[in-house]
């Protein structure tokens, strides 16, 4: 087989990919249009929620919260799907050891972005409104909020969080095309942490107990990585044939 056919075949297979993950997306889309006034009635639920009124400020609000949680749910839904067909797709170039090590990312990566956006949504955004609604209170202010910007601000506050938890993975995966290593991290701990208290303070109320509620997790999880990342490396190190 030339290049230019072997370029061709990936071409065609990577075209047929993008095909199944955009038919997917459409179905779990209207799969979400389906179920959004249920989830909608159910995050209205929350606690932290419970006591406030969603009020709409233009005809089209409401159709806009529809269509954004129709969004999240079929994104939620198709990134198992995108994870697993861009697997799929580089798993020709793998050896047999390298491709059940990867495979693993797939769903790790998913359960580590759910548990994200669940921190978020039950710890940090309950003390974001709590916090947003003392100091309204404080000014004597009159408490009325939209539907658009509330989903806007939980989904602002929820959905940085999901990708910051994939940080384990980022860090594994790094390591195994070897652009870090266990020195290199720590070389880099204490930027990191500047880095991570400075998201923590930017996702978290202006007061030290949310801070460090917000700020030590990320911190744990970022120590975490670094181990695993330590791990992992003297595992692949070890697995290397010395010369001779």
């Amino acid at each position: 087989m030339t290049q230019q056919e072997e370029l061709v075949g990936h071409l065609a297979e990577l075209r047929k990919r993008l095909i199944l993950i955009s038919l997917w997306f459409f179905a779990t889309l209207c799969a979400g249009l389906y179920v959004s006034p249920r989830l909608l009635l159910l995050l209205k639920r929350h606690s932290a929620a419970a006591s406030i009124e969603w009020n709409v400020f233009s005809f089209t609000d409401g159709l806009f919260i529809y269509l954004r949680c129709a969004f999240l749910v079929a994104a939620l839904f198709t990134l198992p799907l995108v994870l697993y067909q861009v697997w799929a797709f580089v798993r020709p170039g793998l050896t047999e050891r390298e491709a059940k090590g990867t495979f693993a990312y797939v769903p790790v990566s998913f359960l580590l972005f759910v548990s994200g956006v669940s921190f978020g949504y039950f710890l940090v955004f309950p003390m974001m409104l709590h916090f947003m609604k003392a100091m309204n209170e404080s000014v004597g202010a009159v408490e009325t909020y939209g539907m658009d910007r509330y989903f806007s601000f939980l989904f602002n506050v929820v959905f940085p969080l999901g990708v910051t938890f994939e940080m384990p993975i980022v860090i594994l995966f790094l390591t195994r095309l070897g652009l870090l290593n266990p020195a290199r991290i720590r070389s880099v701990r204490k930027y990191a942490y500047v880095g991570l208290a400075i998201v923590g303070s930017c996702i978290s109320p202006p007061d030290l107990v949310s801070h460090l509620s917000v700020t030590v997790p990320l911190l744990l999880l970022f120590e975490l990585s670094a181990l695993i990342s330590a791990r992992f490396s003297r595992k692949w190190a070890a697995a290397v044939p010395t010369a001779g």
